[in-house]
């Protein structure tokens, strides 16, 4: 059990459906990075893709092998989206990999209709909480961030994040809306997104931070720039603000169907 968690998001120009440049520049990254867990974007080999035919990997396959060394190399939690192929379905798929070997997986619950993304991917259908050196944490991908039913908190969760590939054009619903999950889960929140022009022309403005329970930004990175942010967490800060403000003992009451 830990008091303190020390969080790493790497703010990066995601290199167009090119895995091998993509994975070059994360080891480099990483390798410079002392943390507990290390956020990488959104489907972070190839960007924001709509060729999951192309590009999909097993979950056994090189990207993953990759994220597993790389946590048993940095001592760290390695974690971020990418195209995985299972029983002939596509997925935007979370891969949490633990320094241990342990491998958890969430698949993207909302699937950005926009973008048709739906067309390409089969939506996940289950909730998850990962219990980390004694703090629950929960994991979601981009598009989740918009609906606060799915990410409320029932008390079973400490902190929680969304990796993204998220338009600079709709930068504000972001910020606006990560500081809203934060508060009305009383919650630690990280929200990583990358920068850059996608292979569409899409750009993204990044805008990564850390928000404190109270929907404070507690660290964040430089809009626009390719950048790592380091920042730690602590139990206290999150404790004094839930026993000060008892909030979350009024919610509603529903089950999610």
């Amino acid at each position: 059990m830990s008091d303190t968690l020390r969080l790493a998001l790497i703010q990066a120009d995601l290199a167009w459906e090119d895995k091998t440049t993509n994975l070059q520049f994360f080891e480099n990254e990483i390798s410079k990075i002392q943390a507990d867990i290390i956020f990488l974007p959104e489907m972070f080999t190839t960007g924001f893709s709509m060729k999951p035919e192309a590009f999909a990997e097993t979950i056994e396959g090189d990207s993953v092998a990759w994220m597993k060394a790389q946590a048993a190399k940095s001592n760290a939690v390695i974690t971020g989206s990418l195209i995985i192929e299972e029983n002939g379905n596509y997925f935007n798929r979370l891969v949490w990999a633990q320094p241990n070997g342990e491998v958890i997986t969430y698949n993207k619950r909302h699937l950005f209709s926009y973008a048709g993304e739906e067309k390409h991917y089969t939506a996940g259908t289950d909730r998850l909480i990962i219990d980390y050196k004694g703090w629950k944490i929960f994991p979601q991908v981009c598009y989740d961030l918009r609906f606060p039913v799915w990410s409320r908190n029932n008390l079973d969760y400490d902190l929680a994040f969304y990796v993204a590939n998220w338009p600079e054009r709709r930068s504000y619903p972001w910020t606006t809306l990560l500081k809203a999950r934060a508060i009305e889960n009383q919650c630690f929140l990280v929200g990583l997104n990358r920068v850059g022009d996608d292979g569409n022309g899409v750009s993204h403005s990044g805008d990564s931070m850390v928000v404190d329970p109270l929907g404070e930004p507690k660290a964040s990175c430089t809009p626009s720039k390719v950048e790592t942010l380091v920042t730690e967490i602590t139990k206290e800060e999150l404790d004094k603000v839930r026993n000060r403000f008892r909030f979350l003992a009024d919610k509603d009451e529903f089950e999610l169907k």
